[in-house]
């Protein structure tokens, strides 16, 4: 297969269920920028949440981040899009939120904020997978005046994501969200969450934006990806490749179909595809 770039989802893709990256898929990785291919980082993570282990390889230099909402180029230090949630629009969002059981967080100019009473509950909501649960503890900072902090500083959310108890509960909020506010897309990444981003942000556009400025067909992109944020790319990039343990739909979206994360399974697809 004739290849330009790789986008890569990182949790439940790229990394090991501990969110680690084991030696083979590093080594695959190393092999294919070998080759002159773009190795793209494609997460609903900031920039700034990148595993170290990522960001410290010369040969990574583009980033996909917050579901799209952001594509930065590592060796300018240059922003090449965005696409954020207007500050107003995020009130109102959170004013809706209070009125429902949920825990609210913020990704505001690389760096994701939570209500200190949230933070302390997250473990009755991600009860059920502790590497999450940590990822999410480390990623964010408490703060008592949530809200005094976005007024304060005035800038458009890179992101807002909110957790629940109930995983079945999640398609019916983000379908009601997504009907109070237009102007948003909603995702999912993990079993307690809802991702929302600007209707701009996806993986997917991402994607397409990146491969324009490389002057990169669609059809020498491939993505790798497990989870609802990955639909869109799996449906843009020429050559789409789900997990094996990825959603169902995210199966349905996907051409092809690899081991799972846990078995090395983007190694295995681009040993076998895409190195000579």
């Amino acid at each position: 297969m004739d290849v330009k770039l790789i986008a890569l989802d990182l949790d439940g893709t790229l990394l090991l269920p501990d969110k680690t990256l084991s030696p083979r898929n590093r080594a695959a990785l190393e092999a294919a920028a070998a080759q002159g291919i773009h190795l793209v980082p494609t997460t609903g993570r900031l920039y700034e949440a990148l595993p170290a282990v990522l960001r410290e390889l010369p040969f990574i230099r583009y980033a996909i981040t917050v579901n799209g909402g952001q594509v930065y180029d590592s060796a300018t230090r240059t922003v090449l899009h965005t696409a954020y949630l207007p500050l107003d629009l995020c009130m109102r969002i959170y004013d809706y939120l209070d009125t429902l059981p949920v825990l609210y967080d913020c990704y505001l100019d690389g760096r994701a904020y939570m209500r200190r009473d949230f933070y302390e509950q997250l473990p009755e909501f991600i009860y059920d997978n502790p590497a999450a649960l940590q990822m999410v503890q480390k990623l964010r900072k408490p703060v008592d005046d949530f809200r005094g902090l976005l007024l304060k500083t005035g800038h458009d959310l890179q992101k807002l994501q909110f957790f629940l108890k109930n995983p079945d509960d999640r398609r019916a909020l983000a379908q009601e969200l997504n009907t109070r506010f237009p102007k948003t897309v909603s995702s999912f990444s993990m079993a307690h969450n809802v991702e929302v981003n600007h209707r701009n942000a996806t993986k997917g556009e991402g994607v397409r934006m990146l491969c324009a400025h490389l002057q990169i067909p669609l059809s020498q992109a491939a993505c790798f990806g497990d989870n609802y944020n990955d639909i869109s790319m799996l449906k843009t990039a020429g050559i789409s490749v789900a997990m094996g343990n990825a959603e169902p739909e995210a199966l349905a979206a996907a051409k092809f179909v690899t081991a799972t994360n846990a078995e090395d399974g983007v190694a295995q697809f681009i040993e076998t595809h895409f190195l000579k």
